[in-house]
């Protein structure tokens, strides 16, 4: 049997033990990002398959079902998913073809583009919440890294929090 390879030194650290390159908070950013990640990956084939949508129009859903009943503006989706217009416009397009939202003129602005969920969304999204939520502890507990793992836990609602919630 050969020899196995010695492991390198996480990253973030030199040979003597001492943090390298990157301070605390640039290391505990590229945690979130790979833990979101991970995360991300286990929810795209499982979106799909509940609800009937991408990843990204999943994100557009999320986003507004969590605002105002009264829908948000195209300008303030994008600005919230960090999504350029025109991709946004693709994605809207296609919810609103598979009847979950609704596409208007903006109160007091023609140019404005107000976006809210149809009653058909929020009954999906009310059968297929507690699944995908499932889903999503299921993959932070399956996280590799200890510091990722223990990060996304925390911002998992405590048992005391979900009752609170409905």
């Amino acid at each position: 049997m050969a020899d196995s390879p010695i492991p390198a030194d996480p990253p973030g650290h030199d040979a003597t033990g001492e943090s390298a390159l990157l301070p605390p908070e640039l290391r505990a950013w590229m945690g979130l990002l790979a833990a979101a990640g991970a995360i991300e990956q286990q929810l795209r084939a499982r979106v799909k398959k509940t609800l009937g949508v991408s990843h990204d129009e999943f994100l557009v859903l999320c986003l507004l079902a969590d605002g105002p009943a009264t829908g948000l503006r195209m300008t303030q989706i994008a600005e919230h998913l960090g999504r350029p217009k025109t991709r946004l416009t693709y994605q809207v397009a296609c919810l609103q073809r598979a009847g979950l939202i609704t596409r208007g003129t903006a109160c007091g602005d023609r140019r404005g583009i107000q976006v809210t969920l149809t009653d058909k969304a929020r009954q999906l999204l009310r059968e297929a919440s507690p699944t995908l939520a499932e889903a999503v502890t299921r993959a932070i507990k399956g996280l590799e890294g200890p510091h990722e793992c223990a990060m996304m836990q925390n911002l998992l609602p405590k048992p005391a929090d979900a009752e609170d919630i409905t």
